[in-house]
């Protein structure tokens, strides 16, 4: 088992739950800026954590 894979997609679950909060309170960049960071969290996810 991959640990830090798991890790990391808990992080990605973990930052979509904050966006779609913070979108629906009217925060949009902070919703913005959730959706960044777990896209490029996905990516070094499959990049570099993935066999």
């Amino acid at each position: 088992m991959n640990v830090t894979g798991t890790i990391a997609a808990l992080g990605v679950a973990l930052l979509f739950a904050v966006a779609l909060f913070a979108m629906t309170v009217g925060e949009l960049q902070v919703a913005g800026f959730c959706f960044l960071s777990a896209s490029l969290l996905i990516y070094l996810r499959e990049r570099y954590l993935v066999d």
